[in-house]
């Protein structure tokens, strides 16, 4: 993958502060969000970024987080948590604090796998998120 070159100086994701690896979580997780709402159906780009703003947002995330809190390993749910109670420099716009604190916990997790390399297991935990999520909204 074109990442790696990225990643070589990284030796252990888990020794990143939680912010930084929230930092990039929350691009993988906007970058699999998006990439399965254009799966799903070929729509206007307005419409699709509507629809992504929507399920990126602290509130969804937040629902996530607890959705995955009973199904992760040791080392994920200790980097969630240490996300989670991180002391994040800004607030959120449309969420509580404590949805924007669940929220910045799942992404640090979703950077810390995606730094991680574990594509696998990533891509697992962002399916159970969209299926208990989002599908379920849809039903």
């Amino acid at each position: 993958m074109a990442f790696e070159q990225l990643k070589k100086g990284i030796s252990n994701p888990a020794l990143l502060s939680p912010l930084n690896l929230a930092y990039v979580g929350d691009g993988v997780y906007s970058l699999l969000a998006r990439t399965k709402l254009v799966t799903e159906a070929n729509r206007p780009t307005n419409a699709l970024n509507k629809e992504a703003n929507a399920k990126v947002c602290a509130i969804a995330q937040s629902k996530a987080y607890y959705i995955l809190l009973p199904l992760l390993r040791g080392d994920e749910l200790a980097v969630m948590k240490r996300g989670r109670n991180a002391n994040p420099s800004q607030k959120a716009k449309n969420a509580s604090f404590s949805e924007y604190r669940n929220a910045t916990g799942l992404e640090a997790l979703f950077g810390y796998l995606f730094l991680k390399d574990d594509e696998e297991r990533m891509m697992e935990l962002f399916n159970i998120c969209w299926d208990g999520i989002y599908n379920a909204e849809e039903k």
